[in-house]
């Protein structure tokens, strides 16, 4: 049933490429500084990054997708986690999206054994974008991005929302240490991870760590993806060979846990 190779994710769905990037505070890091899905549009020629330029949208056949991986997970008695989305933001405030928008609410309402796991940098989305009755299915995660302190408001406002499903957090690319003890355990998973790529930024091991104790305090799921292209530990680098190999990891990073989805917690 696996479509991709993140290795929280059974499959991904996205049903648009292309984004706006978003500045950091005052000039300071941001995670969409060195994008890798814009990078990934660019090598396939799908999409744009940029306010006023072109989105990229797929095919039907792409779109008809989730309704098999659905049946699959039906006839199975499992369910899949689908991460949407992996290239675009789904609150992008875009002329060309609204309708789009709509058609991936229809398909969430009509796939109830696909657990959908909705990220965003535009929390505000939540409340003026999706409709509330998908707010309310059980199997709808709302997430948000966070790469640092600078942004505990979409926390704030990812702990606020009415919702049935987990609430989670993808601090990735982390770029600086966080505190989530205050939002714990409203928020029931985080997912950690370094940067990829040639202009990757310091990852350390400290935060981390610090993630996995703030979960195991508050009855949370850690969930540690990668490491860095550039771990430090104790302000020196930390060889790693490949940062998606555990092995290669300190023991005690080597943490990867789920939260119990809300349908499966009725049962």
């Amino acid at each position: 049933m696996e479509n991709t190779e993140i290795a929280w994710a059974h499959n991904t769905f996205n049903p648009w490429w292309g984004c706006t990037k978003i500045p950091g505070k005052d000039g300071r890091p941001s995670a969409c500084d060195y994008c890798y899905a814009a990078m990934m549009s660019a090598r396939w020629h799908r999409g744009e990054w940029g306010k006023d330029t072109e989105r990229w949208f797929p095919s039907e056949a792409y779109w008809a997708e989730p309704v098999k991986w659905n049946r699959k997970a039906t006839a199975t008695g499992t369910r899949a986690r689908v991460f949407c989305m992996s290239m675009g933001d789904i609150f992008e405030d875009h002329e060309a999206l609204p309708p789009h928008r709509e058609r991936l609410w229809d398909l969430i309402r009509e796939t109830p054994n696909l657990d959908w796991l909705l990220l965003t940098k535009r929390p505000q989305g939540y409340r003026t974008m999706l409709p509330p009755d998908v707010l309310a299915l059980p199997n709808v995660w709302p997430g948000v991005t966070m790469e640092s302190a600078d942004y505990t408001w979409r926390l704030d406002q990812l702990v606020a929302l009415p919702a049935a499903g987990p609430r989670w957090v993808s601090y990735e690319p982390a770029l600086g240490p966080v505190d989530f003890t205050p939002w714990l355990p409203a928020v029931s998973w985080i997912i950690v991870g370094g940067e990829s790529g040639s202009q990757a930024r310091p990852f350390d091991l400290l935060w981390a760590r610090q993630i996995i104790s703030q979960c195991r305090g508050a009855g949370v799921a850690p969930f540690v993806k990668q490491m860095g292209v550039h771990t430090v530990e104790n302000g020196s680098p930390y060889p790693v060979k490949d940062i998606h190999d555990m092995l290669g990891w300190p023991a005690d990073v080597r943490v990867r846990e789920y939260p119990r989805s809300a349908v499966e917690a009725v049962r």
